[in-house]
């Protein structure tokens, strides 16, 4: 579990083909892995990956075919920027909401206007996705808890403020790129709680 508090900005030093997956290796800069361990969940531009070994400050994951089809990871390259975070432990601030480093589906950003000091960005989301998304709610973007300023139909807006803009990769979008989408998980579990009405009633509670 995650917060979408990014904690450090990293960058691909490499990405090796291991029968049919890739292997990413990532310099996590000032995250600091003093106390990590192999098997450590760490959320490399939102999609939580699992530390198999460390090499300095350095740490490397393998990535499936999966993951690599279904996020931006498969399009990372040699000196690409990730947004990190290591996972949540008991007692820590919950500074965003609860990310789970599941990513849900991959946007695109469809404009970046000046907004005061801030960016007013606006993303398209699958069609799937887009139920999920609630005006005032969270989502996250890239490994970062935002909040969604409107939504219209599959496309919705948040603010990006400089702090944000300066110590995460969001300071580098342009219209058209990827992005990966994880929507807030209490919207998915109030679906099918309230939304599917096939499931069994307790005496008590009809």
């Amino acid at each position: 579990m995650f917060t979408g508090i990014v904690q450090a900005v990293g960058r691909v030093v490499a990405l090796t083909p291991r029968g049919g997956d890739v292997e990413l290796v990532v310099d996590t800069a000032d995250l600091g892995l003093a106390q990590a361990q192999i098997g450590d969940s760490i959320a490399v531009a939102g999609a939580c990956l699992t530390a198999t070994r460390f090499e300095g400050r350095c740490f490397a994951a393998d990535v499936s075919n999966e993951t690599l089809a279904c996020t931006t990871l498969g399009q990372l390259a040699v000196g690409s920027p990730v947004n990190l975070e290591k996972a949540l432990c008991a007692g820590q601030p919950l500074g965003g909401h609860y990310v789970t480093g599941h990513v849900d589906g991959v946007g695109e950003v469809l404009s970046t206007v000046d907004d005061g000091r801030s960016w007013r960005v606006t993303f398209r989301v699958p069609p799937a996705l887009a139920r999920y998304i609630a005006s005032k709610g969270s989502v996250t973007v890239e490994g970062v808890s935002l909040t969604v300023n409107e939504v219209a139909g599959d496309t919705f807006g948040v603010n990006l403020v400089p702090h944000t803009r300066a110590v995460t990769t969001l300071g580098e979008l342009v219209p058209g790129r990827p992005v990966n989408l994880e929507a807030d998980i209490i919207a998915r579990y109030l679906e099918r709680l309230v939304g599917d009405r096939s499931l069994p009633q307790q005496d008590g509670h009809r």
